[in-house]
């Protein structure tokens, strides 16, 4: 399959029209349709169902559609890499992030580093743990800011963040009343409980609650922060997510989760056996030799002032 079939076949998806597909791409009708057909013949599905006016992409065709988009990132990727060869460090660093933490992280890690490497431009992509590693796989990322666990047989990684698990309850919970920074694992048991809906994280939780003789009650899950903060702070829920995933709200309360504690690390991660481009290397490079990892272990070290310190420089970014 050449790539000039599959930027026809992505014009033709998009317009659902031949003849407006045709004129798109500057070329006339017939070698078009024949492309289109030929794909069919070499993929061995149908693509697209043939009316009067308009086609329709069947569900092997809106499936090959999102392949299309991949196979034309990656090709726009491998071009943009091929170029930076040979030009010292420039180009462009594709980063996968998750929610949480990682962001920040990311940020400023790029600040620094562009203050030495200003022509490396940054592109950012947002998803669940679970996207970010599929699309890493890919050959679409260069590199992720993400959350354990991920494959350690396959990737390579350093350590960055360490932070607990909180517990963010309505303000008016029995639970979130008291001077008490912690809440036992045990007393969550017994809550209707909203939880992150990578399947790893809720594996971890079942296991977390077995130490303790109890089966947790996930009545929700998400992989957005601020819909799990939403349902705590309405009642639905409580809500059970990484501790420095903070934004101030009255109507809540967060406390950190002992009685087994549990941390959250945050890595920066990047396929191991893979020629990366010089951006990467050399950002890679730069994150390994300059990082300094902050491990809260305890609320003392929590509320510490190198920790704090730390938490407020990342949070002005």
């Amino acid at each position: 399959m050449e790539m000039k079939t599959v930027h026809y076949y992505i014009a033709v998806a998009e317009e659902l029209n031949l003849t407006r597909a045709a004129e798109r791409l500057m070329m006339s009708q017939p070698p078009l349709s024949y492309q289109m057909k030929k794909l069919e013949e070499e993929l061995g599905v149908t693509l697209f169902l043939r009316g009067k006016r308009r086609l329709e992409l069947t569900d092997a065709g809106k499936l090959f559609l999102r392949r299309a988009y991949e196979l034309e990132a990656l090709e726009e990727k491998s071009r943009e890499e091929m170029q930076s060869f040979g030009k010292g460090i420039s180009g462009n660093l594709s980063i996968g992030l998750v929610e949480g933490r990682a962001p920040y992280l990311a940020a400023h890690w790029m600040k620094n580093y562009r203050e030495e490497h200003p022509g490396v431009t940054f592109e950012f992509w947002n998803g669940s743990g679970d996207d970010v590693i599929d699309r890493m796989e890919k050959g679409l990322l260069d590199l992720a800011f993400l959350a354990a666990p991920f494959n350690s047989e396959k990737m390579d990684s350093v350590l960055l963040w360490e932070e607990p698990w909180v517990a963010i309850f309505p303000a008016d919970h029995p639970l979130a009343k008291g001077p008490y920074h912690h809440v036992h694992v045990k007393d969550l048991a017994h809550c209707d409980l909203v939880v992150p809906a990578r399947r790893s994280r809720v594996e971890g939780l079942y296991a977390w609650f077995e130490e303790v003789g109890e089966v947790p009650n996930i009545i929700a899950s998400t992989s957005n922060y601020i819909d799990a903060v939403a349902l705590s702070e309405q009642g639905a829920g409580v809500s059970i997510f990484p501790q420095t995933n903070d934004t101030p709200n009255d109507l809540i309360v967060r406390k950190i989760i002992s009685d087994p504690p549990r941390k959250v690390t945050y890595h920066m991660v990047w396929m191991r056996h893979r020629l990366h481009s010089a951006p990467a290397e050399s950002f890679m490079k730069y994150v390994k030799e300059h990082h300094e990892v902050i491990l809260p272990h305890s609320e003392e070290a929590l509320t510490s002032s190198k920790f704090t310190d730390a938490l407020e420089e990342i949070r002005e970014l």
